[in-house]
C-alpha cells in the first residue's frame, strides 16, 4: 500500500496503535495471514481509497493512521 501511494507522491504513517488494532482484528492462528489480510483490506484501503476518492487527501500529502475508538483516523499532517 505504501509503494503503490508512493507512486501516486503520497505518504502512509501509521500509528503503533493502529498497527495493534489491525494486528488484533486480523489476528487467527488457525488461519494465518488472511484475516490479517482482509482487515488491512477493510479497515485500511478501502476507507483510505474512499477518503482519496472524495479529495480529502491528493498529491504530495502525507497521511497518518491512527487507532480511534470506532476504528482507523485518517488525518493529513
Amino acid at each position: 500500500l505504501k509503494e503503490r501511494l508512493a507512486d501516486q507522491d503520497m505518504e502512509l504513517r501509521l500509528s503503533v496503535e493502529a498497527m495493534d488494532q489491525l494486528g488484533e482484528a486480523g489476528f487467527d492462528p488457525v488461519y494465518g495471514a488472511r484475516p490479517l489480510k482482509r482487515a488491512i483490506r477493510q479497515r485500511l484501503e478501502n476507507p483510505l481509497a474512499q477518503e482519496i476518492l472524495s479529495g480529502r487527501f491528493g498529491v504530495g500529502d502525507v497521511i497518518e493512521v491512527d487507532a480511534g475508538t470506532n476504528g482507523l483516523t485518517f488525518t493529513r499532517l
